[in-house]
């Protein structure tokens, strides 16, 4: 978990990195909207510390705007009211929220913590090249990326055997057998 928000942070970092020194001097208030499924939780310590260490401090210059959805059919309501508020970069978590957010704005920024595939769920067009306005962390990708990293370093390999729970990676139904090729049990 401490993983992910890392990563979430150095997306956000990136993407409005570049807009900091002009946020602290502007005095303009950037808001992050997060749009996730579930009960509404508080930003994870790790991601608010990462953040000051940024220079981002909620309630100074940053504004999160917190959005959850019940049940899945909320999330495209709760993705365009976060589009109508004008939010500078939409934060979600699942795939049904990463799918509403996509849905409601092709402009805004959009960084996601899944735990599916990216690629598979039809979120990204591909890891090098996601397309779009989106980009993020997928837990469930991890044993994909290896193996086409495998397979460009050593390209006579044939077969690769890694473990895997009975669940598969993660709690994912996805197994993986050849190079790269999901298939479900």
């Amino acid at each position: 978990m401490r993983l992910i928000g890392f990563a979430v942070v150095l997306a956000i970092s990136l993407l409005v990195g570049p807009i900091a020194a002009e946020a602290q001097q502007a005095g303009k208030v950037y808001r992050i909207g997060a749009l996730r499924e579930g009960p509404e939780q508080p930003a994870p310590r790790l991601f608010v510390d990462a953040m000051r260490d940024l220079g981002w401090v909620e309630g100074q210059n940053l504004r999160i705007e917190r959005r959850h959805a019940d049940k899945p059919d909320q999330l495209p309501a709760l993705a365009a009211e976060l589009v109508r508020l004008k939010v500078d970069l939409i934060l979600t978590i699942g795939t049904p929220a990463t799918s509403a957010a996509t849905e409601a704005t092709k402009t805004i920024p959009i960084v996601f913590g899944l735990g599916a595939d990216p690629v598979l769920s039809g979120l990204v067009a591909s890891f090098a090249r996601p397309g779009r306005n989106v980009t993020g962390w997928a837990a469930g990708t991890y044993n994909r990326k290896l193996l086409e990293i495998l397979k460009e370093a050593v390209p006579r390999v044939s077969r690769v055997a890694y473990p895997a729970t009975s669940a598969g990676v993660y709690g994912a139904d996805v197994k993986y057998r050849g190079l790269g090729t999901p298939s479900r049990d």
